[in-house]
């Protein structure tokens, strides 16, 4: 999918931010994916049950999606899938060596007028920016 759908995007952004304030209003978390996927692989984590229930309506949207829209997901020509699986968990690691991810930072850390935050998601955007004119540029992966 390379289009920009700006209805999809924004009926994806009012979910992901109805979830973090639910997720706020009931449990007192903040949203933050790798912070909740980090604490599942912490041996002293007790509060492990709302973590998983996270993830797996996490997972259940991504099907939800896939059932409505299965175009969605298809792999375009010249991405390796295992290419995209590391690519992943190489975020993954980085978000949580920097202690937090987009949706810690931009979403709840800027809704919560975090200066932190705000620093932290700037230097995400200039890094996927730079990322991408590299790779794209100077590797002429995309």
């Amino acid at each position: 999918m390379t289009e920009f759908t700006p209805i999809s995007a924004l009926i994806g952004g009012a979910f992901i931010g109805l979830a973090a304030v639910l997720l706020m209003a009931l449990n007192g978390r903040i949203a933050g994916i790798s912070g909740i996927a980090g604490g599942l692989l912490e041996s002293s984590s007790g509060d492990r049950s709302w973590r998983w229930l996270f993830i797996i309506g996490l997972l259940a949207g991504v099907v939800l999606h896939e059932l409505i829209r299965p175009e969605s997901f298809a792999l375009r020509e010249g991405y390796p899938p295992l290419l995209l699986v590391a690519a992943g968990l190489i975020v993954g690691i980085g978000t949580r060596m920097g202690s937090g991810c987009t949706s810690g930072h931009g979403v709840c850390g800027i809704s919560r007028f975090s200066a932190r935050s705000l620093v932290a998601t700037i230097a995400f955007m200039i890094t996927a920016a730079i990322t991408v004119a590299v790779v794209r540029h100077g590797f002429g992966v995309l």
